[in-house]
């Protein structure tokens, strides 16, 4: 490993992450590195972090290198793996295009949870193809304190349950991962969503994100949340063939997430890049030995 290592910091409606470009796939990014790279305090600070691979030079995403290029190794803040993270996407590719591997247009990143549509829109703003939520069935129900709420269980390759609530205080202060039950409904933890209206077609959360505590922003929650508030609302837009939009408001800004005919999700919103630098490989071996 050389003495050292590239870095960016990026954020998508301030939703952060540690960028580290590896092309081909030579860094070695264990658990407690990227835990020690994500540490606000002793380390460069992020909900995850960004590794930037080569599909071809990746083993889980070989399969994908016909079609796209670049692989999204996403990590939680703690060090675990994750199938996907929207603002992630958008980020990732803010940072493709930063680096002059990509322009502005549509490109296409391989991530844990498939292959997903990228839009760099001249505006800024950037569009992630997001899939198709699938809704499990069964009653899930999350708690906060004394108070309980029944949840919509949404799958946007990772898991969510989406609960609407009075006020999104009643959240509490989301330092630990909010209960769920049953414990069955996800064996592998969740992202939980607490959900308040805004207005017709708007609505603002806050969430707790397994793996890295409350954040202010996250891409697949915003897009179940969406999913959640839709069926709520009586709209589905595979049945009537109209799509369904929703302005989601985050801590950290807004998203907005339309629903399309053919089932297919799709989020837009904003993406930066603030910094690079370079990470002292000494202290890194030093931080994941300790």
């Amino acid at each position: 490993m050389s003495t050292r290592i590239p870095f960016l910091k990026g954020h998508g409606t301030e939703n952060d992450f540690v960028i580290v470009p590896d092309p081909e796939n030579a860094i070695d990014l264990p658990p407690a590195a990227v835990a020690a790279l994500c540490d606000r305090r002793a380390g460069i600070g992020g909900d995850g972090l960004l590794h930037v691979v080569r599909s071809a030079a990746h083993p889980e995403a070989r399969h994908m290198a016909p079609e796209a290029e670049w692989f999204m190794d996403y990590r939680n803040g703690d060090g675990s793996i994750a199938e996907m993270c929207g603002n992630g996407v958008r980020v990732f590719a803010r940072y493709l295009q930063c680096a002059g591997h990509v322009a502005e247009g549509d490109l296409a990143v391989a991530t844990r949870g498939g292959v997903k549509t990228v839009h760099i829109a001249k505006d800024g703003d950037v569009t992630v193809g997001m899939g198709k939520a699938l809704l499990p069935e069964g009653d899930v129900t999350v708690s906060v304190g004394e108070r309980s709420w029944p949840a919509r269980n949404v799958n946007m390759g990772n898991p969510h349950a989406v609960a609407f609530v009075d006020d999104l205080s009643h959240a509490g202060d989301l330092l630990s991962p909010p209960p769920f039950s049953p414990a069955t409904a996800y064996p592998d933890g969740v992202n939980v969503e607490f959900v308040v209206d805004r207005g017709p077609g708007h609505v603002a959360l806050r969430v707790h994100e397994r793996g890295a505590g409350e954040t202010r922003s996250c891409g697949t929650g915003a897009c179940a949340v969406a999913v959640a508030a839709a069926r709520r609302d009586g709209a589905d837009p595979t049945a009537t063939g109209t799509p369904a939009t929703y302005t989601v408001d985050v801590p950290g800004g807004t998203l907005v997430i339309t629903e399309r005919p053919d089932g297919e999700i799709e989020m837009t919103g904003p993406a930066v890049i603030v910094a690079e630098g370079e990470i002292d490989a000494e202290w890194l071996a030093t931080a994941t030995r300790a």
